[in-house]
């Protein structure tokens, strides 16, 4: 698994800090190429996994990819899904039946076809978990996708809603029809590790916000250490800077410090930005392997 990953939030102006920040990202990103630009960036910056939702801008970069191999050689792009907004727009637009032939991978027509039709009648949650994960992997044939991630308002409202069983569905069919790995994001880790253990999703990979203070972490920094130590998994940092409420230097000397960080998630909207996040992550985790290597 990658150390370093790079977001999308900032290409759709997400900033939880500042709506006006928010708002000039959203208006620079507009372009497809100042997109892609940013994200040849962090490639050349040596961060060669993409996070990234399924959102129309986001196929376009995927099809700008597939295009020019030798340039992105190496890239590996880490979907989550499913993108809500992305099909209610579409049946709006198209209606329901040419809203799904558009979604569904060209090998599976028929076969997910007729798994729609079964979840339909029947009400069947794996028909309708895996059909939507096909669906969303269309955009992604032919590229290097070694972790599939099930989006975190799936993720929260399936574990609210106790219905468990369907993350080790997920997870068996992320590996059998897609041989990748699956990844959960959540805004409730220590809630959500022990029901992944319970239902055989073991040494989960599981992102989530991870920050020296606390924020948008459910139940705390100790909530998180505790709930590690007692169901391993590999956890992936996102919101390290907590929106900027902590230097990078600081927040970044911090989370690498934590045992059961596997990896960091940032998202950044300026060359400058990306090299000096790599740089900081990639001092912070010399020192701690000297320190390690002394002790």
């Amino acid at each position: 698994m990658d150390r370093i990953f790079f977001g999308d939030n900032q290409f759709f102006g997400v900033n939880h800090a500042s709506e006006e920040k928010a708002r000039q990202q959203l208006m620079r990103f507009q372009d497809i190429n100042a997109i892609t630009d940013t994200l040849y960036a962090a490639y050349s910056a040596g961060v060669k996994g993409f996070m990234c939702t399924t959102h129309e801008r986001m196929i376009e970069v995927t099809e700008i990819v597939r295009k020019d191999p030798q340039k992105w050689d190496g890239m590996r792009f880490y979907p989550g899904m499913p993108y809500a907004h992305k099909y209610a727009n579409a049946v709006t637009e198209y209606g329901p039946l040419e809203a799904l032939k558009r979604f569904m991978p060209s090998g599976g027509l028929v076969d997910a076809a007729l798994r729609g039709g079964k979840a339909l009648v029947t009400r069947d949650v794996e028909s309708i978990i895996t059909l939507l994960v096909d669906a969303e992997m269309k955009a992604f044939e032919g590229l290097d996708t070694p972790i599939v991630f099930l989006q975190n308002v799936v993720t929260d409202l399936v574990l609210g809603m106790g219905y468990h069983e369907a993350f080790a569905i997920f997870a068996d069919h992320v590996r059998k029809r897609w041989k990748a790995e699956p990844g959960y994001f959540t805004m409730n880790l220590p809630m959500l590790l022990p029901v992944l253990d319970k239902v055989g999703v073991k040494n989960p990979i599981v992102c989530a916000n991870v920050n020296k203070v606390a924020f948008r972490m459910s139940g705390g920094v100790e909530a998180y250490r505790e709930a590690t130590a007692k169901t391993p998994a590999r956890v992936i940092a996102m919101s390290v800077l907590a929106s900027g409420a902590i230097s990078p230097r600081e927040a970044i000397d911090w989370v690498v410090n934590e045992p059961y960080v596997a990896s960091i998630l940032f998202g950044a909207s300026s060359r400058g930005n990306i090299e000096n996040t790599v740089s900081l992550i990639r001092e912070a985790d010399a020192k701690r392997q000297g320190a390690l290597a002394t002790a």
